[in-house]
C-alpha cells in the first residue's frame, strides 16, 4: 500500500461548505486527486480541550459550532462513519494520557472540508483533539508518533489557519495585512526548508507573531501535519492567500515523492 498523504487546511469561513470560491475547487480538485484513503484521522482547531481526546464513536454526530450563519449551513449532514478500531489503537500509538470521548463528533473544521474533498461521505473519520495545555512541540511529537498510521492507509489531516486573529479582522479587505503576510511567509519559508523546529517556534518571527492568534487552536494542527512528515515527502503550497487582513488560508500537503 502507497503511504498516504499528511495534509493541512487552511479552512477559513465555514461558507467555504457552500460557497463556489477558489478555496472550495481547490479541495474538491485535491479529493479527486489524492485518491480513496482507508480512513482519515482529523485534528481540527475546534476541538480545543482539556487534555487530548480521541473519538471512538462507531458513528459521527454533526457539530455546528458556528453562530450567525445561514440556515443552509446548518442543514448540512456529513454521515461520515467512525474508525472506532483505528482511533482505540491511536490511545497507544501517543505517549501522553489520552481520554475516548464519542461525546463529540464531526465540527466544521472537518467536514467544511471534507464534503468537498470526499462528498459520497463514506470514509470512515475519526478526529482527535487539540490539548490547550500542550506546547507547540509537544503537538509535533504527537504527530511524530501517528506518522505511522500512513502507512495503513490513514490520511493525517490538520484542519486550522496558520493566521487567525478575529479580533482583528477587517471584513472589506480582500487580503491580509502586512503582519499577517510577514508572519504566514516566514512559516511557509520553514516549512518548505523543513525547519518545522522553527515553525514550532513561531515566536522567532519577531512582533508578527504576537499578532497571528491569541491562542494555539488554529495554529497547532499544522504542527501535527508536520510531525507526521518525513524526508521522503515532498511538499507542496496548496493555496498560499491571506483574507480579510488576518485570516491565513495557506494550506500545505506532504506526500510520498514519485
Amino acid at each position: 500500500m502507497k503511504r498516504t498523504p499528511a495534509l493541512f487546511i487552511g479552512h477559513g469561513s465555514p461558507m467555504n461548505a457552500i460557497e463556489d470560491n477558489a478555496f472550495s475547487r481547490e479541495w474538491e480538485a485535491l479529493g479527486k486527486r489524492l485518491g480513496r484513503p482507508k480512513a482519515i484521522l482529523s485534528v481540527s482547531a475546534h476541538w480545543f480541550t482539556q487534555g487530548t481526546r480521541i473519538a471512538d464513536g462507531a458513528t459521527n454526530p454533526m457539530v455546528y459550532d458556528m453562530y450567525g450563519f445561514p440556515d443552509e449551513l446548518y442543514r448540512i449532514v456529513y454521515p461520515a462513519p467512525g474508525a472506532p478500531e483505528i482511533a482505540r489503537r491511536v490511545a497507544g500509538l501517543i505517549h501522553r494520557s489520552t481520554e475516548f470521548d464519542s461525546s463529540w463528533g464531526l465540527d466544521h473544521g472537518t467536514w467544511s472540508v471534507l464534503r468537498r474533498m470526499y462528498p459520497t461521505a463514506d470514509i470512515p473519520v475519526f478526529q482527535l483533539s487539540v490539548d490547550h495545555n500542550a506546547t507547540p512541540h509537544e503537538h509535533m511529537a504527537i504527530g511524530r508518533e501517528l506518522a505511522s498510521l500512513r502507512d495503513e492507509g490513514v490520511l493525517i489531516f490538520g484542519s486550522g489557519n496558520v493566521v487567525h486573529n478575529l479580533g482583528r479582522i477587517n471584513w472589506g479587505m480582500d487580503g491580509g495585512y502586512d503582519w499577517a503576510d510577514e508572519f504566514d511567509g516566514y512559516i511557509k519559508r520553514n516549512v518548505l526548508a523543513r525547519d518545522f523546529d522553527r515553525v514550532a517556534d513561531y515566536q522567532q518571527a519577531g512582533p508578527s507573531a504576537r499578532l497571528a492568534f491569541p491562542m494555539l487552536d488554529h495554529f497547532a494542527p499544522l504542527l501535527y501535519v508536520l510531525g507526521a512528515a518525513d524526508a521522503a515527502d515532498s511538499v507542496q503550497v496548496l493555496t498560499d492567500a491571506r483574507m480579510k487582513g488576518s485570516l491565513s488560508m495557506t494550506s500545505y500537503l506532504f506526500q510520498p515523492a514519485d
